[in-house]
């Protein structure tokens, strides 16, 4: 790791310095005044020669508070630019196409001035954009909403039809600030009036003690048949430096202790028996298993004993084990819940548009899927890491009601 902290300072200074040399290019279309651009490029110069500063720190201590909002700063600078860049580049490459038909068609060399209006726009979208991330920043990030689906199976046990079920995931208690807004979730989670409770792993960022101050928030909720929870890759402490393994090891035990803690029935690699009258469900939980994230998880253990014909339910933070083994396992696995991608925490959900970065990714990163009666729902995550803030992408409460199947009856989904 420390090896490369020189080769990303380095490929991120030549980027910027690049990216920067365009953006000022198109402001001095309507900036003349040589001592605006001077204090731009000094802004700049600050806050690029900070980052290369906190990534060093970042690399022997974690993140702090100080290293978060040049972070924060950096962000919101990158931003703003590409969306700038994001309206210029087309104007220049408009402008050098004209050139080059006009000194093909007529001889002539003629590159035609940049349009002082479409920069304007740039300028006035740019910060209309850093707006939008200032407001994720402070608001964004606790802006809950319910998702709601109701999902259809012909061999759901007749007990459990209209059974509901509310998922969390990604609750990341180390970037948590305002208890006041998190207790505001969690009522709109206790709201639901759920019949089980299942969280999706991720329980902290990097250490056990995390959520030790929010303990008396999240142990609130109750459900009727229960609390159930798994683990996900960051709470095995794999991202953080530890004295020694034993160190790394007690970290994970005082985890696991805190799901008791807070009244949740942690499942690595088992499942229990939901019952209903006469009639039963399987809950499985495995622990962590995606693709670049370990593969620690082992489903054959999880189900094992378990009737072929069951109707299972299972928790697994990592999408990728669900598109990887559990959709096409020999035994099926009806319903997957999974956590993991946060939307990226950045995206476009509106207009019948949903988009985010780490479509590139995960090519299915929210909501339901389905494959042969398959299906799995990734929650967007009811907490935040990285950047302490959403953006289009807000923090979810999903609501999930299992039916029984009737003629023509199938996937609903609402907000």
């Amino acid at each position: 790791m420390k090896r490369n902290i020189p080769l990303v300072i380095g490929v991120t200074a030549l980027f910027f310095i690049l990216l920067n040399w365009y953006v000022i290019s198109g402001i001095r279309v309507v900036v003349s005044s040589p001592l605006a651009v001077y204090c731009f490029l000094g802004a700049i110069l600050l806050i690029l020669i900070s980052l290369s500063f906190s990534l060093v720190q970042i690399g022997k201590t974690g993140m702090t508070g100080v290293s978060k909002t040049v972070a924060h700063a950096f962000l919101l600078t990158l931003v703003g630019q590409l969306v700038f860049v994001s309206v210029l580049l087309p104007m220049d490459i408009f402008r050098v196409l004209t050139a080059a038909f006009t000194f093909v068609s007529q001889g002539k060399s003629f590159i035609p001035e940049r349009s002082v209006h479409l920069t304007e726009f740039a300028i006035a979208l740019s910060g209309l954009s850093c707006v939008l991330f200032v407001y994720g920043i402070l608001r964004g990030k606790y802006a809950y909403r319910v998702i709601k689906h109701e999902l259809f199976y012909n061999d759901l046990p007749t007990a459990f039809d209209g059974f509901k079920i509310v998922q969390i995931s990604d609750i990341h208690a180390g970037s948590f600030g305002n208890k006041k807004s998190v207790q505001k979730g969690v009522d709109l989670i206790k709201a639901q009036q759920a019949d089980l409770l299942v969280f999706t792993g991720d329980l902290v960022n990097n250490k056990a003690s995390e959520i030790l101050p929010w303990i008396d928030v999240f142990s609130q909720i109750r459900a009727p048949f229960g609390q159930f929870s798994i683990l996900g890759n960051h709470d095995y402490g794999d991202y953080v430096r530890w004295p020694d393994t034993i160190a790394k090891q007690r970290n994970l035990q005082a985890l696991k202790q805190y799901h008791a803690k807070l009244g949740y029935q942690l499942l690595l690699d088992e499942h229990v028996v939901i019952r209903k009258g006469s009639d039963e469900v399987i809950l499985a939980g495995v622990e962590n298993w995606g693709l670049g994230f370990g593969e620690r998880g082992d489903l054959k253990k999880a189900i094992n004993g378990v009737n072929d014909n069951a109707f299972k339910i299972l928790l697994s933070h990592d999408p990728t084990h669900w598109e990887t083994i559990v959709k096409k396992h020999p035994s099926k696995v009806h319903l997957t819940l999974s956590g993991h991608t946060h939307g990226m925490q950045v995206g476009l959900e509106a207009l019948g548009i949903k988009w985010s970065p780490v479509k590139y990714r995960y090519p299915h990163w929210a909501g339901i899927a389905n494959f042969n009666g398959r299906y799995l729902n990734i929650n967007r995550g009811f907490g935040f890491l990285g950047f302490s803030g959403r953006v289009g992408i807000w923090p979810e409460i999903t609501l999930i009601t299992l039916r029984k199947k009737q003629e023509n009856s199938e996937i609903t989904s609402a907000v």
